[in-house]
């Protein structure tokens, strides 16, 4: 089988395709053949050295990826040859909260990723792709969706029909953030640098738009646009270079979703204090929440939003286009 692999550490040039052994499944494991995986912002951070932990070199990377099982392992119940299926962010986080534990075994980082034409699971650490997708659009959910899923009904206080919900920019966790809040009844306020992807946002259901270049103060725009309330949920994906900002748009009592790091800066605490701000750090989530994140895209039909799908041998210049910033939505790779 061929698998892309890192040849070096911090070398995204090195990324090659090597031929390796399909491997057997286990007792309660299944083997997949992988058909498509997708990109996220981590991936990009592992190969370039900006996530602690993280060694590139050996790595079949990615953690994102949807296949169908060609083989199962003794004592497995869960799916059988031919189901299409989802693999998780975290093979051990099954349900409840989050341990540290978990971080042992997170796909293209701790543990091999996807980017093979075949990859052994444990059965439970799978996840039966929605009908109504594709496999390059079932790619797209394990982190980001499910990130964003967690973001807004895993919390302490879920969104709720009437909620005000601001998203930052038009990545992946930002779109799939829009999706949800407006399949649950919410009012979406989205932010970019570019009217063009406004327009596009606009069409996804986002009612008040923001140009953040033309309103570097965007904050108070929003503020503006909620007449001096703010909104219940932020979608937060810029980390401290944009925190700052999203305390000061959210409610008194509201809600920031802490996920991205894509910018650098330092925050003042005293405005959690003051606001009564809850900040809830998100990374992405379990099995349990997986499945019933699907039953919302199954039940509205929900399709992600994916960008640019590249060919299995191009899988250096779909991280180049993510590198790129300029996608709108998810970037996938198609593992044909």
């Amino acid at each position: 089988m061929r698998s892309q692999v890192y040849l070096e550490h911090a070398n995204i040039d090195s990324l090659s395709v090597v031929e390796r052994d399909i491997p057997r499944p286990g007792p309660g494991q299944v083997l997949v053949r992988m058909r498509a995986a997708s990109l996220n912002y981590r991936d990009y951070l592992i190969v370039t050295d900006r996530y602690p932990g993280m060694i590139s070199k050996d790595l079949v990377p990615l953690s994102d990826g949807a296949g169908e099982v060609v083989d199962t392992g003794p004592d497995t119940s869960r799916f059988a040859t031919g189901d299409r299926v989802i693999g998780c962010f975290f093979e051990g986080w099954l349900s409840g909260p989050m341990l540290e534990s978990h971080y042992g075994a997170s796909l293209g980082g701790t543990a091999s990723g996807v980017l093979s034409e075949y990859r052994v699971f444990d059965e439970n650490a799978l996840v039966a792709l929605p009908e109504h997708l594709s496999f390059e659009q079932g790619a797209t959910l394990p982190c980001a969706a499910l990130t964003a899923w967690n973001a807004l009904f895993e919390g302490p206080r879920p969104l709720r029909p009437g909620d005000t919900v601001l998203v930052l920019g038009t990545g992946g966790v930002s779109m799939f953030a829009l999706q949800f809040a407006q399949a649950a009844g919410a009012e979406v306020i989205a932010t970019s640098s570019s009217d063009t992807k406004l327009e596009k946002v606009r069409a996804l259901g986002a009612t008040k738009l923001i140009n953040y270049r033309t309103h570097p103060d965007w904050e108070q725009q929003v503020l503006e646009m909620t007449g001096g309330r703010g909104v219940d949920h932020v979608v937060e994906v810029g980390g401290p270079g944009t925190l700052q900002r999203s305390i000061s748009a959210a409610r008194h009592g509201g809600s920031v979703h802490l996920i991205g790091v894509l910018t650098g800066g330092q925050i003042d605490p005293l405005a959690i204090l003051f606001r009564s701000t809850q900040l809830r750090g998100v990374f992405v989530g379990s099995r349990d929440m997986f499945e019933s994140m699907n039953r919302l895209l199954a039940a509205r039909k929900i399709e992600p939003v994916i960008d640019r799908v590249f060919g299995f041998t191009e899988a250096r210049a779909a991280i180049r286009h993510l590198e790129g910033a300029t996608h709108f939505g998810k970037v996938v790779i198609r593992i044909d």
